[in-house]
């Protein structure tokens, strides 16, 4: 890796090192959950009522009819405890490191519980075994090249972050002009690109410069000099049935690192966890270009996308298979049609009207959700149903 930040100088950013270290400090104070609420006033909402914000949580406290909330929406939350941090020095890892964010599998037969947040592999060898395959809510980078403080990467970052990056969309450093602090675009924002911000430190709005979409991440890849790279298709290819892993299956699509330090470049395809028994090591534990259980194939782009869309609060139930009244297609909604509900959809080979299971009128259309409806039907046990505690932030 080469030498990005020297002591008392200038990252590549032109920003003093100094000045990154205060702010990343700041951040990681700021971002630590628990403790009562602070509850302020922060300006007044479109009605002319006030708004009000909690300091200690980066989250709103307005209640009903515009009163001072108790509490605040995101007070529920479990603080971040010590055993849930992890501090990864580069320096030690020569043979790479990987960041990814985690969220659940869109298919678990297993019982193994909700992993979340932040996933780590780390190697000293390029071509060992991984002395590090874990999930963490935080890391923090350090290293010779790194301020002394270390950069600092949470749960929350890298869950949009893989959002943001399936749906195809870069997303830019930035902090809010009025208290510094770092922004980050949740649920809807992280794939809508815009200018007027809403800052989770201080609870007022803040206008970019131009549109796009933030999250702290971008600024940790600049200082560190590790930019993400274009992944490879993955080599193998994987068909196995169900019965032959009783201990369950578990799929994700994959999605592009965050942090990519090896030499190596990156595969894309279908991540797959197979487990003979419960409490053994998964075999199967690879990413496939293609995956067929059961006799049935899976499509890794409807796989990516079907992952990233149970990401988003607000299109809760609002992803279902839709087929055509006329050609009986099953339509797959894709490009901007991915993350955005829509009434009266046409199918695009025929242009028919689409059925859906749902009385639900602004809908999305992937149909592999019918698919692993089926797989389920022959599982060795029903499939887990997984909830995150991410909360909607919508206009």
């Amino acid at each position: 890796m080469a030498a990005v930040i020297k002591e008392g100088g200038q990252n590549r950013l032109g920003t003093p090192n100094r000045e990154l270290e205060r702010l990343d400090s700041q951040m990681r104070t700021m971002r630590k959950r628990g403790g009562t609420c602070n509850i302020t006033p922060v300006g007044k909402r479109r009605d002319g009522g006030t708004r009000y914000w909690c300091l200690t949580h980066k989250a709103n406290a307005t209640a009903k009819y515009g009163r001072r909330g108790k509490v605040c929406r995101a007070a529920h939350l479990p603080p971040i405890l010590p055993e849930e941090i992890l501090e990864l020095n580069l320096d030690q890892y020569p043979g790479g490191v990987a960041l990814w964010g985690a969220v659940p599998p869109i298919y678990d037969t297993t019982r193994l519980p909700l992993d979340f947040g932040i996933h780590v592999h780390a190697r000293k060898d390029a071509h060992g075994d991984k002395a590090i395959d874990r999930t963490y809510r935080e890391v923090r980078l350090i290293g010779r090249q790194l301020p002394s403080n270390g950069l600092l990467i949470s749960e929350i970052d890298a869950v949009y972050y893989m959002v943001s990056s399936v749906f195809g969309f870069d997303t830019r450093n930035v902090r809010c002009t009025l208290c510094g602090y770092p922004h980050l675009d949740k649920d809807w924002f992280s794939i809508h690109p815009h200018r007027r911000d809403l800052c989770a430190g201080c609870g007022r709005n803040f206008r970019d410069t131009i549109s796009g979409i933030g999250n702290p991440i971008r600024a940790t890849q600049e200082i560190s000099g590790l930019l993400p790279r274009k992944p490879t298709e993955a080599a193998k290819t994987l068909s196995i049935r169900q019965s032959d892993y009783p201990g369950g299956i578990q799929i994700w699509g994959s999605n592009p690192a965050m942090i990519w330090s090896s030499a190596k470049p990156e595969e894309e395809g279908i991540h797959v966890h197979a487990y003979k028994l419960d409490g053994e090591l998964a075999d199967p534990d690879e990413t496939f270009s293609a995956v067929e259980i059961d006799g049935v194939k899976l499509d890794p782009i409807m796989v990516r996308t079907l992952m990233a869309q149970n990401s988003l609060p607000h299109l809760q139930n609002r992803v279902v298979p839709l087929k055509c009244d006329r050609c009986g297609t099953m339509e797959f909604s894709a490009g901007e049609q991915a993350f955005t509900p829509v009434v009266g959809r046409t199918c695009s080979k025929c242009g028919g009207h689409l059925s859906g299971p749902t009385r639900l009128r602004r809908t999305i259309g992937n149909p592999l959700i019918a698919t692993l409806e089926r797989l389920a039907r022959g599982a060795p046990r029903p499939p887990q149903k997984h909830a995150t505690a991410l909360l909607p932030e919508t206009l």
